[in-house]
């Protein structure tokens, strides 16, 4: 069920972007954004903050809505493509594809953990699992994704057999049912999982293994809106500068990266062949490290 979104007051943003001594009357534009559909999206209550950390560093007023209509990825993407709905705005891992046809901010909203996958598997599989060390042993397994995901693409490039369902919470009952042997979730993701799947369908955390591919959750702005994706993009360049976006990171990721006990897994690396040539891999400051996430 859909719980309301926080909400960005006109009065509390604008207020938020006065300088001492000077008013300066806004227009308000609405930010609305596509509802998930039929399941709790766990990385939620991070964007929006980051969404309003970055729309507070700029210098026009916005509110920030839920769409009224729940919806996969797909259409939320097709929606702000072609303009059907009422949303401007998403946040989603990027791809070539999806920098095309959208305006894509280029700077990764989770500091790229989202590519930091850890498996979900059967809890009588764990001792299975400890075992595997490379990918050439994971090969030998399925994996199972959602077939709009850019992740398919990605684990399929690497040589990792997938399974793919239309509905995100099949997934988890191939997974009980084994006609899929593991389910990559990011580290963002797979805690809440666990906790509402976890315990009825008899599932599990791989020890020691983590998967690596560099990829980022990016806001994505219909080209109809072209000044918010640059308000997006300087308010998201002032908070690194002034290190307030590090700060939101840590604050929401600090407990969770340490239960995880990322620093200590084994990392496979694999390739991501959807990344564009414009992806900012050449500033490391954008990016964590899972040796050392909160430098």
């Amino acid at each position: 069920m859909p719980y309301p979104p926080p909400l960005l007051s006109r009065r509390g943003l604008l207020l938020s972007l006065l300088a001492p001594g000077v008013v300066r009357a806004q227009p308000v534009t609405r930010v609305v954004y596509p509802e998930h559909e039929a399941f709790h999206d766990p990385q939620l209550n991070y964007m929006l903050d980051v969404l309003r950390l970055a729309l507070s560093q700029g210098p026009n007023a916005y509110e920030v809505h839920a769409s009224g209509t729940a919806m996969t990825q797909g259409r939320g993407l097709r929606e702000l493509e072609f303009g059907r709905g009422d949303i401007n705005l998403l946040w989603s891992m990027t791809s070539r594809e999806r920098e095309k046809s959208l305006l894509a901010v280029r700077i990764p909203l989770d500091r790229g953990i989202l590519g930091w996958r850890l498996l979900l598997v059967r809890a009588a599989d764990l001792e299975r699992f400890t075992r595997i060390r490379s990918l050439d042993a994971l090969r030998k397994l399925q994996a199972g994704q959602m077939h709009d995901w850019p992740d398919t693409e990605i684990l399929r490039h690497n040589g990792l057999p997938v399974g793919t369902a239309s509905m995100y919470e099949k997934l988890f009952q191939m997974l009980a049912r084994s006609r899929i042997d593991y389910f990559p979730r990011s580290v963002m993701e797979i805690e809440d999982e666990l906790l509402r799947y976890g315990r009825t369908l008899d599932l599990a955390i791989a020890p020691r293994l983590m998967l690596r591919y560099p990829t980022a959750n990016y806001f994505f702005v219909s080209p109809r809106f072209a000044q918010l994706a640059e308000d997006l993009r300087l308010g998201l360049e002032k908070a690194i500068a002034e290190r307030s976006f590090q700060a939101l990171f840590t604050q929401h990721f600090r407990s969770l990266l340490q239960r995880l006990e990322v620093p200590r897994r084994l990392v496979l690396r694999l390739d991501n062949p959807l990344l564009s040539s414009e992806t900012p891999l050449q500033r490391p400051e954008l990016w964590a490290d899972p040796a050392n996430p909160f430098s």
